[in-house]
């Protein structure tokens, strides 16, 4: 390699190092902007220092009630799954190479609102039932998803199509539940499948903090060769990639992370579908795009509860925002695939 070459290359890679820190700098930023917005706004606005006391620990007439019980719980929560739906969706969509393998669309959020639906309205459990039944059942939609799609390896069309299969029976299974369901039943099960942050408290929010620092870390260490399997099979094992392995890995984590996350909110629709997209479009092709796609997911949670809450004379639920903002990035992306002549 010539001099002027390898100076070449070097100037690419710092200015490609520049431009992901830069990125990821603004992303951070962003992120704390927001949550400090979801602490300081509301039917009362408090400012930065009275918030800041409050998370301190100090009684704050009217704050330490409005920030510290409503708000803050609140604003975890939507960091939380933010970050554990942009982590969790781009995981499947780098691994398959496909942007339409998020959780949302190949069927494994669809099994833990079909769950949840079902131990609402049949069961009749708790808040924790329904949250245990919910992350089991993702796990096992998940599995069942990837056992239906192995041949000789995982193709990304395959588990896409499979996938979408299936959210199709479940969704079906769902509307089913929901049909049986008393007022009372229908309500909670509504609330919770359109994706809602309401009533957010910490017991909903410490098993999601606690997921994240467990699968988040596990995800983090399978990021180079997640990266890899980008490239091709045949190439990722060259590299010395071991493809079963790494898949099976950053799937458990994955789900892991979508099903917790869904467990507490319900499928807030699409932030796993868009955030990693976006990330992408934000710092090229090369990279992982975890972290990334982690903040851009927990931007659009963020935007969008505070969007659903004051924005409208009508409050709506995080997920009802999220869906408006994704529907129209889904049907482009299936006329682009068309034009383009190719499958999924």
């Amino acid at each position: 390699m010539s001099t002027t070459t390898l100076e070449a290359v070097t100037r690419g890679r710092i200015r490609r190092n520049r431009r992901r820190w830069t990125v990821l700098t603004v992303l951070a930023l962003i992120t704390a902007t927001m949550f400090s917005l979801s602490l300081m706004l509301g039917n009362t606005y408090y400012p930065p220092g009275d918030v800041l006391r409050v998370i301190l620990g100090e009684t704050v007439p009217g704050a330490s009630f409005s920030v510290g019980t409503l708000r803050l719980p609140r604003a975890v929560l939507a960091l939380l799954v933010g970050l554990c739906f942009g982590a969790g969706g781009v995981t499947f969509q780098t691994m398959l190479r496909n942007p339409l393998a998020s959780p949302d669309v190949i069927g494994i959020t669809s099994g833990a609102g079909a769950a949840a639906a079902f131990a609402i309205i049949v069961l009749g459990l708790d808040e924790v039932g329904v949250s245990v039944f919910a992350i089991i059942a993702g796990l096992g939609v998940a599995l069942i998803i990837y056992v239906l799609s192995f041949k000789d390896g995982v193709a990304g069309t395959r588990l896409v199509l499979i996938g979408i299969g299936i959210a199709a029976m479940l969704d079906s299974a769902t509307a089913y539940v929901l049909n049986q369901a008393g007022q009372w039943d229908l309500q909670n099960a509504m609330r919770w499948l359109n994706g809602s942050l309401n009533g957010s408290t910490w017991d909903e929010t410490i098993p999601v903090a606690l997921a994240l620092l467990v699968f988040g870390p596990l995800l983090l260490t399978q990021a180079r060769n997640l990266s890899m399997l980008q490239l091709g099979d045949d190439t990722a094992a060259a590299l010395g990639v071991r493809l079963e392995r790494t898949r099976i890995l950053v799937i458990v984590a994955a789900v892991a992370l979508i099903a917790f996350a869904t467990s507490a909110s319900g499928p807030v629709s699409f932030v796993a579908f868009l955030a990693g997209p976006i990330a992408s479009r934000l710092l090229g092709p090369r990279g992982s795009l975890l972290i990334p796609s982690a903040l851009v997911g927990a931007i659009l949670v963020l935007t969008a509860d505070l969007i659903g809450q004051y924005a409208f004379d009508t409050r709506y639920p995080v997920g009802v925002i999220t869906g408006v903002l994704g529907a129209p990035y889904l049907l482009y992306l299936l006329v682009r695939t068309n034009r383009a002549g190719g499958s999924l």
